[in-house]
C-alpha cells in the first residue's frame, strides 16, 4: 500500500516557519517533520510515498532531489569534477512529489494525484502531524468494518494542567497535568481510504473534511479508529515547541522505528 501525505498548504498559523518553507518542511529535531511521518510509515513495511504539494512544493523536492548526498560522507574533487561517496545511510522510500496546485483544497489535491495512487487501497494523512498510531491495527480495522474510508479519531490532550479542589472549601487537593480534552473525538488524520471513495470529489475546490466525508458518513461508509495514544498536530509555534522538547528529551512517543 502507498500513503499519500497532504502537504500543499500555506501553514499561516505558522507564519515563523512557513514564509520561506511549507510546513511539511518545519523541522522537529533537525529534520522535517514530513520526514518523520514517512519514518511512521516505513517502520509498518509502508515505504511508497505521494506527496501533494502545493505552496513551496520545490522545497519539498529539491529536499528529496539532495536527500542521498545529505546524508553520506562525501568528497568532491573539483579538478577532475567527480563525487566520491564514502558511506550513506539509504532509506526503502520511493517518494513522488506532486504539485497539486497552490490553492487546490485537500478534496482535490488527493483527486489530482489518482493517477499515481492506482486501483488499490492507500492510507492518507496530514503533512503536519505525527501519533503512535499503530498502521497495521488500523488497516485491519478497515478491512473488518468494510466502509470505504476509515479515519483515526482522536482526543487531543487539554491544553492546561487541571486544578484538583476540595469539595465545599476553596483549598487545592492537587494537581493534574494537561488533562484529556472535553472527551469529544476528533480527525486525528491518518485515513485508509478505498480508491472507489475518490469517485466522492468533484474537483479542486472540493474540501476532503466537508462534503466528502460527509456525505460518506451519512450512507454509513465512513468509520472511526479510535485511538487513544499520541497524537500531536503542528499547528502554531507552540505545538512545534512540544515536539521538538519531546524529540530533544528521546521521549518522542511516535518514533516507533530504530536507526
Amino acid at each position: 500500500m502507498k500513503v499519500v501525505i497532504l502537504a500543499g498548504g500555506l501553514g499561516t498559523r505558522l507564519s515563523e516557519e512557513t514564509s520561506i518553507k511549507p510546513k511539511p518542511m518545519v523541522e522537529i529535531g533537525g529534520r522535517p517533520i514530513l520526514w518523520h511521518i514517512l519514518k511512521i510509515y516505513s517502520a509498518f513495511g509502508v515505504n511508497e510515498a505521494i506527496i501533494c504539494g502545493g505552496y513551496r512544493a520545490d522545497v519539498i523536492k529539491d529536499y528529496f532531489h539532495s536527500y542521498f548526498i545529505r546524508n553520506s560522507d562525501v568528497t568532491f574533487d573539483m579538478k577532475s569534477n567527480t563525487i566520491e561517496v564514502h558511506a550513506s545511510h539509504r532509506e526503502p522510500w520511493k517518494v513522488t512529489v506532486v504539485d497539486t496546485g497552490q490553492n487546490t483544497m485537500t478534496g482535490g489535491r488527493v483527486r489530482r494525484v489518482r493517477d499515481f495512487i492506482g486501483d488499490e487501497r492507500f492510507y492518507l494523512t496530514y503533512g503536519d502531524g505525527v501519533a503512535d498510531v499503530d498502521i497495521h491495527k488500523l488497516n485491519a480495522f478497515h478491512e473488518k468494518e468494510k466502509s470505504l474510508v476509515t479515519l483515526t479519531a482522536v482526543s487531543p490532550p487539554g491544553r492546561f494542567g487541571a486544578l484538583m479542589l476540595h469539595e465545599g472549601s476553596n483549598k487545592i487537593e492537587a494537581f493534574r497535568e494537561k488533562p484529556r480534552g472535553d472527551g469529544a473525538w476528533v480527525n486525528g488524520g491518518f485515513f485508509v481510504v478505498e480508491p472507489q471513495a475518490l469517485d466522492y470529489i468533484d474537483g479542486d475546490s472540493t474540501v476532503w473534511e466537508q462534503e466528502p466525508l460527509r456525505r460518506l458518513a451519512r450512507e454509513g461508509k465512513l468509520s472511526a479508529y479510535r485511538h487513544e495514544g499520541f497524537w500531536q498536530a503542528m499547528d502554531t509555534l507552540r505545538d512545534k515547541n512540544v515536539l521538538e522538547e519531546l524529540w530533544a528529551r528521546g521521549e518522542a512517543p511516535w518514533r516507533s522505528w530504530q536507526e
